[in-house]
């Protein structure tokens, strides 16, 4: 079991170092769940064995519940033979084998954490990753203990006449007093955490998948009735990944069926639950009438996501939770492979890049920073974090740069065949990709233990006489919460050279206009010879290793890889580089009280692009955009929120001004009528219109505002609406008034749209938005208790980077007052907006003691929850 380090009056700290390996092995559950109203009755018969000849007491995780009966091997024990408290049940000095029956009453109707089994709408569902099934019945609730299951599920036909739990349908019946059962087998091994169960009155959408090997497999997505056409994109998106797991790693399923649930309360996107997947219904619904564009991309990689995890973490799961990425970050890679097939791989690695930047980046330089697999946690909820998912993304992509396509299958292909059935570690992963390639990853494997962003600077030299040009790399790691005095990574360089007139030079002995340079000390030297002029280097392409990249190039270099660098990440990264540049230049001169003056070479630049890079549409889309405030800020040892806030406007206002004719044609051009669709042209083109309706805001308010009203009016897809709405959400209310009621009224029925009407008011650009919030959350449709709605409000509000920051403190109180009013609630939920008040060593002296004033009134909270203890906590020690 994991031991802990106990501090007075203090949460627990687990360690990774304190692993040891389980005390007990559960051969088998039998679980029979009775569904009545207010109640639910679970009784489980556990075959144990024990792994210790040393006679020792079986403790089991027991946690919101009432126990009512214990049996040991046929045998009733009196209360004085076991104990439990504090979320255990101990039974004392158990026989080396036996069977264990209990039986405890759950209150599913009750449980607003969302963990174990609770009630959503019409839907009894579960949720037990990380550690939810200890709400359900007692078990060894830890993911290395492996068990095969069998479910019997009793409910009342009329209101529950769907009865799902994992594996395949082996037995139903009808039962007395109008109730019914099924019962469920799930051959495979499986750790607790992977258990689902479902029952309700459901619609379904229903479709068939034959594998490779001719084996027909029935799909069934399940929801509320009335939402099944929502469900349509979703099944696609299902049978696109069956086939391409097949066809890119060799996986096929393995199972007579496939569900998916769609729930509408619900902590996370979805979970893998083992051939019975629970989805949030803002990762599954999508339909043209009430999803957008990045809602039906954002379906697609969810739903990827969840059955790539059927093997790249069920069937090959993870032995301890320190391990998450392990699973998490191998799948996140396989989903970002999958989007970039089934659409653009360039515009894939420019959506995550900016999202690793944007977010994951802030959070390894903020307090909670922690290795891909981190040392200990107090919570381990709060480390379902984008360190562990899209950095831990970014440690399988640069293996599978360092070995090759082909070779890095070979490795899957070893690490599935080799532990099918196990619970593992990443260096068991690692060692298969060693294994199969003879590749030596023992340096490489400091990725998952040091954490931070490391700092990787670069200078050029060239001899022209000699025809010799040099790069001189130095790399830094920064120290984190816990590390200091850190030894360098090993860090793969996709790099190539540009001649002057924009064509690819030779960079190695085999002419290869890219080769991979290996960054494994502290400061290296590459020399490429036979260089006639100055070459200009593109860098990390593809964004090879997760690091902060700084160079000698010039701002003039930049826009020469902007228009020839034949990578298309490295054309949109080395505008961002530059529009970052121009952006640093106006902050600093409104920070010395000077004129804000927009650089105009780059800015006639955005105008170029417009006219000469606009085949791939998305692509454009991307390369105009600007850097965000994170970016802007993270690039800053003190945060200048009016700075940061003022410098985009102007820079925003500069490029609609003087290229208004240019983006008002790019938004007619895209605005012609046509039928709606998904495909990249037609999605890229829907976001070249948004932008271009941005920028025409920025310089032209009333004209933006003029057209924004008329693209509502006409749209038949969502995607146009809330490019609309997204503009009039900053207009006065007298012109945004009619289209807010209009949208309100016509999707009332429609949360998750609803959701959207909430967010756009949320972050609006306006001084009164702390006033908007506070009166969004007195509205009768506002609830706690649903984490969309929350989020929808909250995560758009911490969001809206100037406004919440706002100067008098308001936006921190205001969070806070959420995050307080959620401790008893929904602690996952209210410790995720903690995160909000994290950085507030980042600012200035002034916000600093806002914030600060505003963790410590959490920290005073009578009877603080583990989840937002450890962040709060932490940010304070920082």
């Amino acid at each position: 079991m994991l031991k802990t380090d106990i501090q007075p009056n203090q949460p627990k700290e687990i360690f990774l170092k304190d692993y040891t390996k389980p005390e007990f092995d559960i051969k088998q559950v039998d679980m029979t769940v009775r569904i009545f109203d207010g109640y639910s009755l679970v009784d489980t018969v556990l075959t144990i064995e024990k792994q210790t000849p040393t006679p020792i007491d079986l403790v089991l995780n027991a946690k919101a519940m009432d126990i009512e009966e214990v049996i040991l091997n046929e045998r009733a024990l009196p209360k004085e033979e076991y104990r439990h408290e504090k979320g255990t049940l101990t039974l004392f000095a158990v026989p080396a084998e036996f069977t264990l029956r209990t039986r405890v009453r759950i209150k599913p109707e009750e449980n607003t954490e969302l963990e174990g089994l609770y009630k959503s709408s019409v839907i009894y569902c579960t949720q037990c990753e990380a550690e939810g099934f200890r709400k359900i019945t007692p078990y060894i609730d830890r993911p290395d203990v492996l068990s095969k299951f069998v479910t019997r599920i009793e409910a009342d036909k009329e209101k529950c006449p769907v009865l799902l739990s994992n594996g395949n349908l082996i037995e139903s019946g009808d039962l007395p007093d109008g109730r019914h059962y099924t019962v469920w087998d799930d051959p495979f091994l499986k750790p607790c955490y992977l258990f689902a169960l479902v029952a309700g009155d459901l619609g379904v959408v229903e479709d068939t998948f034959t594998t490779m090997s001719g084996r027909k497999v029935d799909l069934k997505i399940w929801t509320e009735k009335g939402d099944e056409d929502k469900c349509l994109f979703g099944m696609k998106a299902l049978k696109d990944s069956m086939k391409w797991d097949e066809e890119a790693y060799g996986r096929e399923y393995d199972l007579d069926i496939f569900q998916i649930v769609a729930v509408s309360d619900f902590n996370f996107g979805a979970m893998e639950n083992k051939s019975l997947n629970i989805f949030n219904t803002s990762t599954i619904f999508a339909s043209q009438e009430t999803s957008t564009d990045a809602d039906f991309l954002r379906v697609e990689a969810v739903v990827g996501h969840e059955y790539f995890h059927n093997w790249s973490g069920n069937r090959v799961t993870c032995r301890d939770w320190f391990q998450l990425s392990l699973k998490e970050g191998f799948t996140v890679f396989r989903e970002q492979s999958f989007t970039g097939d089934m659409n653009s791989h360039a515009v894939q690695r420019i959506q995550d890049v900016n999202f690793l930047k944007t977010h994951q980046f802030k959070e390894d330089a903020g307090p909670n920073a922690h290795p891909v697999r981190p040392a200990s946690y107090i919570e381990i909820n709060n480390f379902y974090t984008l360190t562990i998912y899209e950095k831990g993304s970014e440690l399988i992509r640069m293996m599978h740069l360092l070995l090759g396509e082909e070779t890095f299958k070979k490795a899957a292909t070893l690490y599935f065949d080799r532990f099918d059935g196990q619970a593992v570690t990443c260096d068991d992963f690692v060692q298969c990709m060693e294994d199969a390639s003879g590749y030596d990853l023992s340096h490489f494997k400091l990725w998952y233990s040091q954490a931070g962003t490391p700092k990787v600077t670069v200078t050029s030299d060239f001899d022209a006489d000699r025809g010799i040009y040099k790069l001189r790399f130095k790399q830094e790691i920064p120290d984190t919460n816990g590390q200091k005095d850190k030894e360098p990574m090993y860090i793969p360089i996709s790099m190539g050279l540009l001649d002057t007139d924009g064509s690819s030079l030779p960079v190695d002995s085999n002419g290869s206009h890219n080769t991979v340079l290996i960054l494994d000390e502290a400061e290296q030297e590459f020399e490429f010879t036979g260089i006639k002029n100055r070459p200009v280097p593109s860098l990390l392409r593809d964004f090879s290793a997760p690091v902060r990249l700084y160079t000698d190039l010039t701002d003039r270099d930049y826009m020469f890889l902007m228009a020839h660098d034949s990578n298309g990440f490295n054309r949109w990264e080395s505008g961002q580089i530059v529009a970052l540049k121009v952006l640093q230049d106006m902050i600093a001169a409104h920070k010395n009280k000077q004129q804000m003056v927009a650089d105009d070479t780059f800015v006639r630049q955005m105008g170029w692009l417009m006219d000469n890079q606009n085949s791939d549409k998305m692509l454009l889309a991307k390369s105009l955009t600007l850097p965000s405030t994170s970016i802007l800020a993270q690039e800053m040892k003190i945060v200048d929120v009016d700075g940061i806030y003022h410098a985009r406007k102007a820079l925003m206002k500069e490029i609609g001004a003087h290229h208004m004719d240019r983006f008002v044609a790019i938004f007619n051009e895209n605005n012609k009528p046509k039928p709606y669709n998904t495909d990249p042209d037609s999605v890229g083109g829907r976001a070249l219109k948004s932008v271009a309706l941005h920028y025409i805001a920025a310089a032209d308010e009333k004209r933006a505002f003029d057209m924004a009203i008329a693209l509502y009016n006409k749209a038949d897809n969502m995607t146009d609406r809330i490019t609309a709405m997204s503009v009039l959400a900053d207009a006065p209310k007298e012109v945004s008034k009619d289209v807010f009621d209009d949208f309100y009224g016509r999707f009332t029925d429609e949360l998750l749209v609803i959701n959207k009407w909430f967010s756009l008011q949320a972050g609006a650009d306006k001084e009164d938005v702390v006033a908007t919030v506070k009166d969004l959350i007195t509205r009768d449709d506002f609830t706690w208790t649903n984490p969309n709605r929350v989020r929808a409000v909250f995560g758009a509000f911490a969001g809206n980077f100037y406004h919440f920051h706002a100067e008098d403190g308001q936006g921190y109180k205001l969070l806070a007052d959420a995050v307080i009013k959620l401790n008893t609630i929904n602690p996952q939920v209210a410790a995720r907006l903690a995160v909000g008040l994290q950085e507030w060593k980042k600012f200035d002296s002034h916000r600093q003691m806002l914030m600060k004033q505003e963790l410590e009134r959490i920290m005073d909270e009578k009877d603080l929850s583990n989840h937002i203890y450890e962040i709060v906590s932490k940010a304070l020690k920082a």
